[in-house]
């Protein structure tokens, strides 16, 4: 699987998964992490449109902060109780993963 499909699967999944944060967090957390796993998808193809190496490398630096950002907001999650462990294992290890392979593909540029 491409790294962009991950983060556009990962992206579908937190936007399943902050349906059920309570309303006020609408305009906060949820929309928070949102914005960020949006970001890891986003910065990965605008990195890729023919610009140079150090281009494309200072992009996917954007999505490996924008990937841990969302890691921050799980945590948040959890804390608040608005996901399960098992919820916060499962994107956590989702997302650690992501952040390995830009990390991989970044040793290229």
């Amino acid at each position: 699987m491409t790294v962009l499909k991950m983060a556009i699967d990962m992206a579908d999944d937190v936007h399943t998964l902050t349906r059920n944060f309570p309303k006020e967090e609408i305009f906060s957390l949820t929309s928070q992490m949102k914005r960020a796993v949006d970001s890891i998808s986003l910065n990965i193809a605008e990195g890729s449109t023919g610009q140079s190496d150090t281009e494309q490398a200072r992009f996917l630096g954007y999505a490996q902060r924008s990937a841990l950002e969302v890691v921050n907001c799980l945590y948040l999650a959890i804390k608040r109780k608005y996901i399960s462990q098992q919820n916060f294992d499962k994107f956590y290890s989702s997302l650690e993963i992501l952040v390995i392979k830009i990390q991989s593909f970044q040793k290229f540029y």
